[in-house]
């Protein structure tokens, strides 16, 4: 088994699954000759936003330009004004953090759950005051915050629910509400390895409010409803025809490809045996689709070289907690413990739709015998 290579995720294994499909699309938009908001673009959206259970979707670039749109529409519609105050969970990847700072609104910043990694509903409550105008939930490596609850303290203090679902595509609470309808609007990213992922940077926004869902489309291109006209100061973040196109082919296979990770995931949890190894907690329901099957360990690094050293590649999502980044500077005093303990601990190990089954086990009994001499 010395030579047995297992790499975090092979993007180009999708691709290669998919080939017929997907290099039809791309041919079809190419000849087509039409490449910016076309009818690739509207396609996509819609099925997306079926998908999603809700009513409208609006293509653009990234998945944090998604979650810019948002905070910058709400602007727009009076909803949100520069100062506002939005609670955004400590552990998260950085982007959450930016995307209201972009908004010139003010993070605070809270700890999420030790168990779950994602925002404490309790935490949120503690720091709401008159400032606080909304919530961004993240469903981090693609489990659902605790969204029912969220909604209530929402609801009972008039505030935003934003969902950052960019780990999240079709991960469904128990009344089979996907991710995107769980809140006032979500955003989503379609960066390559995402569990629907484009072949290059993409994302969108999903909402029921129409208002909002104009507003983003107006600010996505240029802030113009009609061309020449601009209403607003507005950017270029536009989803591409061709990436909606390959969207589109690769969204039919999502639900598969979940249940196939969900399968892995079902495996690693069964079958790892290791006092040293905490596994992620998990409903054994749809609400986890698994974007990153994260372990902790109080020797993580250790733990990260041993399972180099048998071919096995892992990564760490993420070293560094957003308050402790040069880059936020002006949190770096923050008292975050359990986020600080999280990042310091966890360990993403290979998970997608695409494993074979004797590498599951071989990752399996790796880290089962992983011990600290």
């Amino acid at each position: 088994m010395a030579d047995l290579k297992i790499p975090f995720f092979d993007i180009g294994t999708t691709y290669r699954e998919l080939k017929p499909e997907i290099d039809e699309a791309v041919q079809r938009v190419l000849v087509n000759g039409w490449y910016i908001l076309g009818k690739e673009v509207d396609l996509f959206e819609k099925e997306f936003a079926e998908y999603c259970g809700v009513k409208y979707c609006v293509g653009v670039g990234s998945g944090l330009d998604a979650l810019v749109l948002i905070m910058r529409a709400y602007k727009e519609l009076g909803y949100l004004q520069n100062g506002d105050e939005i609670i955004v969970p400590a552990n998260t990847y950085i982007a959450s953090i930016l995307a209201i700072l972009e908004s010139g609104l003010t993070p605070i910043i809270v700890e999420p759950k030790l168990n779950t990694f994602n925002i404490d509903p309790a935490n949120v409550e503690k720091m709401i005051t008159s400032k606080t105008k909304g919530i961004i939930a993240v469903h981090l490596y693609g489990q659902l915050a605790e969204m029912g609850t969220l909604q209530e303290v929402a609801l009972n203090n008039g505030l935003l629910l934003i969902e950052d679902a960019a780990q999240a595509h079709g991960a469904r609470n128990a009344k089979g509400e996907k991710a995107g309808n769980l809140g006032n609007a979500a955003g989503f990213s379609f960066y390559p390895g995402k569990n629907l992922g484009a072949f290059g940077d993409a994302g969108a926004v999903t909402t029921n409010d129409s208002r909002l869902a104009e507003m983003v489309r107006i600010i996505r291109n240029y802030g113009s409803d009609k061309k020449y006209y601009n209403e607003v100061r507005g950017v270029n973040s536009r989803l591409d025809e061709l990436h909606a196109a390959v969207l589109s082919v690769k969204l039919k296979y999502l639900d598969k490809h979940n249940t196939q990770r969900m399968r892995v995931a079902r495996k690693y949890i069964d079958l790892i045996s290791n006092s040293e190894i905490i596994l992620p907690n998990w409903s054994f329901e749809n609400d986890h689709v698994f974007h990153l099957f994260v372990i902790r360990s109080n020797n993580r690094n250790i733990l990260a070289e041993y399972l180099q050293k048998k071919s096995i590649q892992t990564m760490i999502h993420y070293p560094v907690p957003p308050h402790k980044q040069r880059a936020l500077i002006e949190y770096k005093n923050l008292h975050l413990p359990i986020s600080e303990r999280i990042h310091s601990e966890v360990l993403s190990i290979p998970i997608n739709p695409f494993l074979k089954e004797n590498d599951i086990y071989y990752v399996i009994d790796c880290i089962s015998k992983f011990q600290i001499k």
